[in-house]
């Protein structure tokens, strides 16, 4: 059986279920060393550093693998440069990266130059890897934009481009779903609110700048005063510092809300999603939208800004263009559509791990596999 030593400093949220979801499905003898999801630029600088002393406490025969699987919090080059130096280490080893996000299109608060050194790790890291593989097309086009547009600031190292070396290396596939949760939801009966209730809202994002939390309580109040009814569900982790948007919106839907903040498990985060009929993505940055896929599953209907990944992954009928997401939920609310069950299960099935299985076999362990 193939040895696959996963790599991940940043263990938590959607690189979390990933792992989880690709160690079930792939058959492999897999090895984990992780680091909780936090300090993200730290792991960043120094995680590389931190796995090479942790592949040294292994046993010398214990330190070969067939594959090395790193998310984008990995610095490669600077993984691989160090591991040629380990004893025992299997230096035909793949190292494959897996591009959740790409740090040159993040939407950053307080614009500073450090954010380079960031990008560079990505830059570096594509070209230190034998494989990409991105969570959607937009992450990937966006990602090589932006490497030729940085390119051009090396105003004296004409000709200087990497653009088509990396691109040769990369693929395109999507992260792999697993629906159980939700899918036993609904066998063990969480329905919707009764017939004549308003519908509800879902934002089940993380409350965070990114994700747009501002632009949805701004619609919310714009339905207020048109006098629409509706009732609210606000999922998705929170941090010890918030935008404030979320402790004054807490107050001011008081009457509208169902549940307010984190679901501490699986089933009730899955119970309430059945409980929505509406499902809203505000968000500045998505590469791809675990999220919004979990609500469509659910049966509620997506309203989704007609940019980032969302235009390659859902129709027309789903999307809004900028400024007319208050015209759109007041059109949804005037007439509310039912997301059908075979609909939510057409949008959703293709994502599921036991579609995606075979594609991420090839991938993991060099065999042939269309390029993007």
């Amino acid at each position: 059986m193939k040895r696959v030593l996963i790599l991940e400093p940043y263990y938590g949220g959607s690189h979390r279920l990933f792992l989880e979801g690709l160690q079930k499905t792939v058959a492999a003898d897999y090895t984990l060393l992780i680091l909780p999801a936090r300090k993200w630029k730290v792991r960043m600088q120094l995680s590389a550093f931190w796995f090479i002393q942790e592949i040294e406490k292994m046993a010398v025969e214990k330190r070969s693998f067939d594959t090395v699987l790193c998310s984008t919090f990995v610095d490669v080059a600077v993984l691989r440069s160090l591991l040629v130096s380990v004893a025992g280490w299997n230096c035909e080893a793949r190292i494959n990266t897996y591009f959740h996000e790409n740090q040159f299109v993040y939407p950053i608060q307080v614009q500073s130059i450090d954010v380079r050194q960031f990008t560079a790790i990505n830059l570096n890291t594509a070209m230190a890897s034998d494989s990409c593989a991105f969570n959607s097309h937009y992450n990937l086009e966006s990602f090589l934009g932006a490497i030729q547009v940085s390119l051009k600031r090396a105003t004296d190292m004409k000709p200087l481009d990497c653009v088509a070396a990396i691109r040769k290396k990369c693929v395109v596939l999507y992260p792999g779903m697993d629906y159980s949760s939700i899918d036993n939801a609904e066998r063990h009966g969480d329905k919707r609110d009764e017939k004549g209730s308003p519908p509800t809202l879902v934002w089940n994002h993380r409350w965070e700048h990114d994700k747009g939390p501002e632009l949805f309580f701004e619609s919310l109040h714009g339905l207020q005063k048109r006098g629409i009814a509706f009732r609210l569900i606000v999922l998705g982790q929170s941090f010890a510092k918030n935008p404030i948007c979320f402790e004054e919106a807490e107050k001011e839907f008081s009457q509208e809300i169902v549940h307010f903040g984190y679901a501490e498990t699986r089933e009730e985060y899955a119970a309430l999603l059945h409980r929505g009929d509406v499902i809203v993505s505000t968000a500045r940055h998505e590469f791809f939208g675990i999220s919004i896929l979990e609500g469509i599953r659910a049966g509620c209907y997506p309203l989704l800004p007609e940019d980032l990944s969302y235009p390659e992954l859902y129709a027309k009928e789903f999307l809004y263009e900028p400024g007319q997401l208050g015209e759109r939920l007041a059109e949804y609310f005037h007439r509310p559509v039912k997301l059908e069950k075979q609909v939510s299960y057409d949008l959703t099935d293709r994502f599921d791990w036991k579609q995606c299985r075979t594609h991420y076999e090839k991938w993991l362990f060099g065999y042939s596999l269309e390029k993007a």
